[in-house]
């Protein structure tokens, strides 16, 4: 991590803020102590010589609440659902309105379905289609990503949201990009050295854990990641690159750059970069 963060330095001068943020996927196993886990977690890093600045947890790209005085205020924001409502699948040419919405549907790809997916095809003997990449280089890459699915339980309908969009919800908090209501989402709240709650429900979305940690939010972010969540990383891109977010968010992020003299691009992927490690 120290070579990332002096490659950042070397390339933004030596005042570069860096920050380093641990998110903890508190989703799979929700009934965990996050006593427990955090204290292994920070133990952990402490041998290894690991600075963690904030931590995160994952749930809370569902649904968070905001933090004050270190409890939660205010109805849940619907985060997931923000962003789900944020995309713009792009049409098929020549689009006749076929194909069911992602809305709808829960599924979103980076070009043209095969044949099979056509309606009324069955017994018509036309020649099969393969998927079609929109703006390939020479061949497709196809990609088609489940972003939700639904079950009943208790008499409800539940939405269970997919990995990758909640990987693109975390991407946008972590770039800054994600308000509601006019104000940021999550606001970092500052660790005490006090006991952890007994519940992830009742951790805030973004703990700090260094009192003199640089800015939570960031122009550009670095993931580092096993390197079975390459699909994964692949479907967060395909999301990020469908959304459509607030403009004035976008352009306020960009004129911040300019003034600090860091190049923010205007297409949220491009601000990303992952580094995909061995093992488990």
């Amino acid at each position: 991590m120290s070579a990332f963060a002096e490659s950042a330095r070397r390339r933004f001068g030596a005042g570069a803020r860096v920050s380093t943020c641990y998110l903890i996927d508190d989703c799979l196993q929700p009934d965990t102590d996050p006593a427990q886990v955090v204290g292994r977690l920070l133990s952990a890093a402490a041998e290894s010589g690991l600075a963690i600045d904030y931590l995160a947890r994952r749930s809370a790209c569902r649904r968070t609440s905001r933090f004050v005085d270190g409890g939660p205020v205010g109805a849940p924001i619907p985060l997931a659902e923000m962003v789900a409502a944020c995309l713009v699948a792009e049409p098929t040419p020549p689009d006749n309105g076929g194909r069911p919405p992602t809305a709808r549907t829960g599924w979103l790809c980076n070009g043209r379905r095969s044949s099979e997916h056509d309606a009324a095809q069955a017994m018509r003997g036309r020649a099969y289609r393969p998927p079609e990449e929109f703006g390939r280089r020479e061949h497709s890459v196809f990609l088609d990503v489940q972003l939700w699915s639904t079950q009943v339980v208790g008499g409800a309908t539940e939405t269970r949201w997919s990995a990758p969009l909640l990987s693109a919800v975390w991407q946008l908090l972590r770039l800054g990009m994600l308000r509601y209501h006019g104000a940021a989402v999550v606001d970092p709240q500052p660790w005490r050295d006090e006991s952890w709650p007994r519940r992830w429900h009742d951790v805030p979305p973004v703990v700090q854990l260094a009192p003199d940690a640089a800015p939570f939010a960031a122009y550009q972010a670095l993931s580092m990641l096993p390197k079975r969540y390459l699909g994964d990383e692949h479907a967060v891109r395909l999301v990020l690159d469908h959304l459509d977010l607030d403009d004035d968010v976008v352009e306020q992020t960009i004129a911040r750059g300019s003034e600090e003299a860091v190049p923010v691009p205007r297409r949220v992927s491009d601000r990303l970069s992952v580094l995909l490690l061995d093992g488990s």
